[in-house]
This record gives C-alpha cells, sequence and structure tokens, in this order.
C-alpha cells in the first residue's frame, strides 16, 4: 500500500514537472470509456408508478434515475461520507490523498482512502479494479478529463446509476427497490445511510448476505452525518432502530403479460407509459390469486377493467400467476381466442331492437323448432313456452335469440362485430346461427371492447392501453336506444348469491364442453370482463359462468370502486310501454319463416331507396311503402315515428341529419328497410 501511494505521489511530481501544457496536452488526450448507461426498461402506469421492469442486456438491475428524484438525505450523507469536496476539486482530491497517505504511513495500513466519486465513476465506467498501481493512476486521468468534459451533476448522476449495491444490482434506484421496495425519493435517513455505506464493499456488506456487517456499515455512516450536521443526535438514533433489511425484494412484475405486449409493440422505448390504475391492478391481481386458490392446478382466470368513456384499460390482469408452469401463467388468456358462450346474446338482441323485429316487451315463443336442421336447445333443456324478450335474455335462453338471429341474419352479426373491433375467428369459416351461441372465437379483450360499446350508448371505440397517442374515432354498432335498451335489461339480472343487489347490468356464458366460464359487466364508467377455463382449453368438469365467473365480477367491481356509478336514463325516443301498448308488429316475434308464409306480397320501401343521400325539407321526410298490407309502422333507427298508418306515404319527423335506418313493418309483421343519409 505505501509503494502504491509512493508511486501516486511519484507520479504527482511527474506530472507538475510536464508543465500545464504538458498537463493539458496529456489530460486531453485521455480516451475515455462511453459515458452513456443502458438502463432497464421500464413499464410505468397513468401516475409514473412503476409496473414492471426488465434488466439490462447483461442480467443487471440498473434503473435510470436522476439526482432530483433521489432523497436529499441521501445525496448530504453520500457526498460527506465519500467525497466532502467534491464539488471544488477537478477530479482528484490531493489533500485527501495525501492525508491517507501520512495515515497509511504511520499506522502501517490504510486508515482511509484518498479516492474521489469522480475516480470511482471512472473505476466503475472502465469495470477495473483498485488494487494496482497502474489502475489507480488510469483512474486518476479518466478523472480529471471526466471532470473537463462534464459537469459535477453529470458525474454525480452516473455514480447514482453505476455505484455496485450486491450481486446484480447497479445505482441507488434498483437498490432502493431491492431492499426497500421503494423509489429513492422517499429513503428514510437509516434507509439513505445504508445505500451509502453497500457500496464501498458491495460484496461484504449486502444485508442479504452479511446482515451484521450491513448494519455497522450503516451505523457508521449515521454517526458521520451527526458529525457533520446532516442529522441530529434523535434522529440518528431513530434511524439506529430501523431494521436493516435481511433479503432482497422482487422487482415490480405488475401486468407482466401487458408489460411484454407494450414492449413487443415498441422494442426501441425504454420507458413504457399505460393507461393502467397500478392500485387497481394490484388488487386485481391479488384477486385472481384468490380466485384460482384451492380450485385445482390447471383453473385459470383473466380480468380486464376499461373505462368505457375513454377506452383506456384501466387494469389487465393475463392469467392468476405469470411464472405458475401448472397453470400455463405466461399465457395472456386476455389475448386468447376463445368460445364465448352466451355473452354474444345482448349484441343479437340490440340488433332485432334497432331493425324493428323486437321490443323488450316483445312476445316471443321458446319452444323445440328446427332451422333447416339445426335445432339448437336451451341449456338446461326445457323450453318456457312464449316468454318476453327481456326475460329470454336474462334467462339466457337459445331458442328466442336463435331466431332472432336467424331473421338478423349471420352476416350482419359478423358484420357488426368486425366494426365494433372484435376479431373473431370461425371454424371452417362458415358462419351459421350457431355463431349466436358462442361459435365462433373471441378474445376477452375484444369482448370488453365490445360491451364497453354497449355501454357508451352503441358506439364502438378501440380500447388503448398507452396513455399517450391519438385515440380513433368510435363508430356507432348499435342505436342509442337499442343499447340503453339491452343494458336496461341486463341490470335487471339477479346477481349471484351473496353479491349486492347494485343493478349491474352484466352477462355470463358458458361455452360447449364447459371450457369457459365468462361474466362481463359494466355501470356508468367503467365495464369490466371475467374469464375462467383452462389455458389449453380442456373441460373444467361443472363450470359454469353463472356460477364461477360472475361472483369474481362482482367482487372485481368491488375493488375497482366502493359503488357503482349510475347509468345513464333512456333516451328521450325509447318506447318505454307495456306490450300491450306496443305497435301491433311489435307484441309478438313472427320469425322470417312466419313472414314469409303469410300470403301476399312483403313491404318494400320505393322512397327513399336504399343508399341514397335526401334533403329532410321543414315538414319532414317522405317515405313510401310497396306491397304489403297495412296498416304500417315507420320506425327510424329502431324508434316508431309513425303507428297504424294506413296511407302508403308518410312524413316522417327526425332527429337530425346523418345516417339513418328507416323500418316499415306491415300488419303480418313483414318488414323491409333502407339506410340513407339525411342533409
Amino acid at each position: 500500500m505505501r509503494t502504491r501511494y509512493a508511486f501516486v505521489l511519484a507520479a504527482g511530481l511527474w506530472a507538475a514537472a510536464m508543465g500545464r501544457d504538458g498537463w493539458d496536452q496529456w489530460v486531453n488526450a485521455t480516451i475515455l470509456p462511453p459515458l452513456s448507461v443502458e438502463t432497464s426498461v421500464e413499464v410505468v402506469d397513468r401516475g409514473g408508478t412503476l409496473l414492471r421492469a426488465y434488466t439490462v442486456s447483461d442480467g443487471r438491475w440498473r434503473m435510470a434515475v436522476d439526482g432530483g428524484a433521489v432523497d436529499a438525505d441521501y445525496v448530504n450523507m453520500l457526498l460527506a461520507y465519500e467525497d466532502k469536496r467534491f464539488r471544488s476539486h477537478g477530479g482528484v482530491d490531493l489533500r485527501s490523498m495525501a492525508r491517507a497517505m501520512v495515515q497509511a504511513a504511520l499506522n502501517g495500513r490504510v486508515i482511509s482512502g484518498g479516492s474521489t466519486l469522480t475516480m470511482q465513476v471512472a473505476r466503475l465506467l472502465e469495470e477495473s479494479g483498485t488494487g494496482k498501481v497502474g489502475g489507480k493512476l488510469r483512474q486518476m486521468r479518466v478523472a480529471w478529463a471526466l471532470e473537463r468534459r462534464l459537469g459535477k451533476d453529470q458525474i454525480l448522476d452516473l455514480y447514482l446509476h453505476l455505484a455496485p449495491f450486491g450481486g446484480n444490482l447497479e445505482g441507488v434506484r434498483a437498490a432502493s427497490f431491492a431492499y426497500f421496495g421503494k423509489e429513492p425519493k422517499r429513503l428514510t435517513p437509516a434507509e439513505a445511510a445504508l445505500l451509502v455505506a453497500i457500496p464501498q464493499a458491495p460484496g461484504s456488506r449486502r444485508p442479504d448476505r452479511n446482515h451484521d456487517r450491513a448494519v455497522a456499515a450503516r451505523a457508521r455512516v449515521l454517526d458521520r452525518a451527526v458529525r457533520d450536521g446532516i442529522l441530529d443526535a434523535q434522529q440518528a438514533s431513530g434511524a439506529l432502530t430501523e431494521t436493516v433489511p435481511h433479503e432482497r425484494r422482487p422487482f415490480p412484475a405488475m401486468a407482466a403479460h401487458l408489460a411484454d405486449r407494450a414492449l413487443k409493440e415498441d422494442p426501441v422505448a425504454l420507458r413504457h407509459q399505460l393507461t393502467l390504475d397500478a392500485s387497481i391492478q394490484r388488487q386485481l391481481e391479488a384477486l385472481a390469486k384468490d380466485v384460482v386458490a384451492g380450485q385445482g392446478e390447471r383453473l385459470q382466470v383473466a380480468i380486464m377493467v376499461a373505462d368505457h368513456a375513454s377506452g383506456e384499460v384501466i387494469a389487465s390482469v393475463g392469467s392468476a400467476s405469470y411464472t405458475e408452469d401448472m397453470r400455463a401463467g405466461y399465457v395472456d388468456m386476455t389475448q386468447a381466442l376463445r368460445s364465448p358462450g352466451s355473452t354474444l346474446k345482448p349484441l343479437i338482441y340490440g340488433l332485432a331492437f334497432d331493425q324493428g323485429l323486437a321490443h323488450p316487451e316483445t312476445l316471443i315463443d321458446d319452444k323445440p323448432m328446427s332451422f333447416s336442421g339445426y335445432a339448437p336447445q336451451n341449456f338446461d333443456r326445457q323450453f318456457r313456452g312464449t316468454i318476453r324478450a327481456r326475460e329470454a335474455l336474462q334467462l339466457s335462453l337459445n331458442l328466442p335469440v336463435v331466431q332472432l338471429l336467424d331473421s338478423i341474419g349471420p352476416a350482419k352479426l359478423l358484420a357488426t362485430l368486425d366494426k365494433a373491433g372484435v376479431q373473431g375467428v370461425i371454424p371452417g369459416d362458415q358462419p351459421g346461427l350457431a355463431v349466436g351461441l358462442g361459435g365462433i372465437g373471441v378474445s376477452l379483450e375484444d369482448m370488453v371492447q365490445l360491451y364497453a360499446a354497449i355501454a357508451r350508448g352503441g358506439v364502438s371505440l378501440p380500447l388503448t392501453h398507452r396513455l399517450a397517442g391519438t385515440r380513433d374515432e368510435g363508430q356507432r354498432i348499435l342505436g342509442a336506444t337499442s343499447a340503453w335498451q339491452v343494458g336496461d335489461i341486463l341490470a335487471g339480472l339477479a346477481p349471484p348469491p351473496g353479491a349486492p343487489s347494485n343493478r349491474l347490468a352484466y352477462k355470463t356464458g358458458t361455452s360447449y364442453g364447459h371450457r369457459d366460464a365468462w361474466a362481463i359487466g359494466f355501470d356508468g364508467r367503467h365495464v369490466i370482463g371475467v374469464w375462467m377455463g383452462r389455458a389449453d382449453g380442456t373441460p373444467v368438469p361443472g363450470v359454469f359462468g353463472a356460477e364461477l365467473a360472475a361472483p369474481v365480477l362482482f367482487q372485481a367491481f368491488a375493488r375497482v370502486k366502493p359503488k357503482l356509478d349510475a347509468q345513464g336514463p333512456a333516451p328521450a325516443a325509447t318506447l318505454l310501454v307495456s306490450n300491450a301498448q306496443l305497435p301491433q308488429p311489435l307484441q309478438r316475434f313472427r320469425s322470417r319463416a312466419a313472414a314469409f308464409a303469410v300470403a301476399g306480397n312483403a313491404p318494400s320501401v320505393v322512397f327513399p331507396p336504399d343508399g341514397a343521400e335526401v334533403e329532410l325539407l321543414p315538414e319532414g321526410l317522405l317515405v313510401k311503402v310497396e306491397g304489403g298490407r297495412g296498416p304500417f309502422t315507420w320506425m327510424a333507427d329502431g324508434q316508431p315515428l309513425r303507428v297504424a298508418e294506413r296511407g302508403r306515404s308518410a312524413m316522417l319527423t327526425l332527429p337530425g341529419q346523418g345516417f339513418v335506418t328507416l323500418s316499415v313493418i306491415d300488419a303480418e309483421g313483414r318488414s323491409a328497410r333502407t339506410r340513407v343519409r339525411v342533409r
């Protein structure tokens, strides 16, 4: 050690002999290591809270940080303990080095170091050792060069990124998360003192491996902080009572699947800010773990929450545990294609309401019937005879909804799903009536987006998980009245046992073979979707959406908010009447086959023709019908405008301009429609 300092002293004398010009040339000619530091990619929530971080390319934890994001006591303790004259020296503190050499000479061993923070940064940048004379001289030269090319705050920032804290931890922010589970801005004096002490000997002062040494090193830093006036004696005494951690904490890994997805979308970005709320995400991840506990080794769950007004995803839980192999936790079940069971039924009813085929109070048959050889049955294999459409949807009966879909046409349903952004996959690519009962592959995210459109009054808006960026404009998939009617029906569904009667609008579904259990619901602000099943698609005996997924849905809403937001009132044009007060064609549903069986020509709209652009006159819009048998009912976007109209022409009063679907229904229940643009 004496030899080293003698060499350094000789080197200093040699440098002085070089003269000012020679000295400047020598320092300026220093080839510096790269000054850019690779830091961990981070995914944060809407408020900046860390959701997940990734190691850098060599497997180290090194997180971006600046001096303003670190506790002031930590910085003050660091400078006082490591380099008191950091702000004034030129990279090498000759006074400290001389003192260290004298102490070493008098005591025969090193009493204090002479290395500055700048010299430590030089060593860390080059990952060089400290024990050889050549290495020490190189650190001094690099330190002098760094001081000429960087400001003091820049050098301090490099230290904050590179300081070693044991194992694969580098930098104060990574250490703060690993040992205390929080940002370094909120360090206590005890925590700050420990983080000052560890880098001096990271191998022997790691609290998770050498706890006693870490405690002793922290005490020395606190003692120095009192001596230098950074802390008072009472603060230091209190800090000494704080427990030093015995182990490292895991780094945040919330929304792991969505974080991976964000990286894949933009692999260059170092920071991804998502629309998620970390508090809600944390609570729903805990809920997911709870609901699969004790349910077998393979049962899995996925949960999504979105703000249906903005389309922003608030929470996304892809599985109960990202690392659990038995449940295939690495598979993001919010994106997996699964059969939706009965959860498409609300959309089919909405389309039927839109087209004037039915009303919530319309009577419809629930009895055995065949559709060109396709003979669906209800889930419980029972039939209920004639029933209101409202009750048929609440009971999730199959025969009524297949009748409606037969009249609407599967192609119309698929076109609406596509318009809503649902990327459905049909087995064999042959759409049929079975699509309405779950014969299509969809993802949980797409289903949440679909229900968000219903909750939004029939306007679909693509979900987004990135806080920044443009928002696509929504497309109308249902009329506002039809969407409200569907929501009103679903809000009348009885909650699961033990759940609050809070008029949550929700629907459950169970796929064929008990492979998937669904529950999706919304209030006036949020929509939540729950899927449960096995990631490999194998059956789960006895699983039902109403029994398995619905309770989870209600628990999720309880964790997201203490009280539901009320849904909006019915649009002004909504027909809120009993069955007996409905227009005659809407009192009882007649299937397409029954309508064609009626003698006579079916009605057709002859004016305005389909696809036309027409002018709205002050007295209204002129419409004409041919064929059919009067009286006629005229509707616009599913809302009756003229009832029991005996003439074949009429003037309709429309609310405004834009696209509108006009429907006419004759006395036999046969209908025709046209879509025009009114200007």
